[in-house]
């Protein structure tokens, strides 16, 4: 059992990226058969079609990590798509607002402390060889990755 922690948007963020979202709902034909039919998906996003209240809910929260007892805290770097350092890591978590999974906002600066002082176990090779006799799978896929001194999950996915 562990904590998953996001961040989101900083409340004036929020609020303009709302104001994008009302005017291009007032720009929507409503009469329109076909917008109807295909759900108001008006808005070109490589392959995929969105909704204005798709568009306005897409990464809106992204996740940072998880922390788990007896586990160092695992950070989710998404392959790189937001950050690929630790400077880059907490100049994201600054620019928003942090959340845990229930909902509780954590000040981003005890976030990061919390984050950093969380002691416990790394998946590495030293960490598989020494339980191997429990792992018959391919335990390379799941290795921890370091990368600035944190732990990095090799997953982006985290339940």
């Amino acid at each position: 059992m562990g904590t998953n922690y996001s961040r989101i948007p900083k409340s004036k963020d929020i609020a303009y990226k709302h104001v994008l979202l009302v005017e291009k709902i007032m720009k929507l034909d409503i009469w329109d058969a076909a917008n109807v039919e295909n759900h108001f998906r008006v808005i070109e996003n490589g392959f995929d079609r969105l909704s204005p209240w798709d568009e306005f809910t897409n990464e809106l929260t992204v996740h940072l990590g998880k922390r788990s007892s007896g586990w160092k805290f695992c950070w989710n770097f998404h392959d790189g798509k937001y950050y690929s350092n630790k400077e880059e890591l907490f100049e994201f978590i600054r620019s928003g607002r942090v959340v845990d999974e229930y909902g509780e906002l954590i000040d981003n600066e005890e976030f990061i402390e919390m984050a950093l002082n969380w002691d416990g176990i790394i998946a590495d090779e030293e960490y598989f060889k020494k339980n191997e006799r429990y792992h018959s799978f391919d335990w390379r896929k799941y290795e921890d990755k370091v990368i600035d001194g944190l732990r990095v999950s090799s997953a982006t996915e985290f339940s």
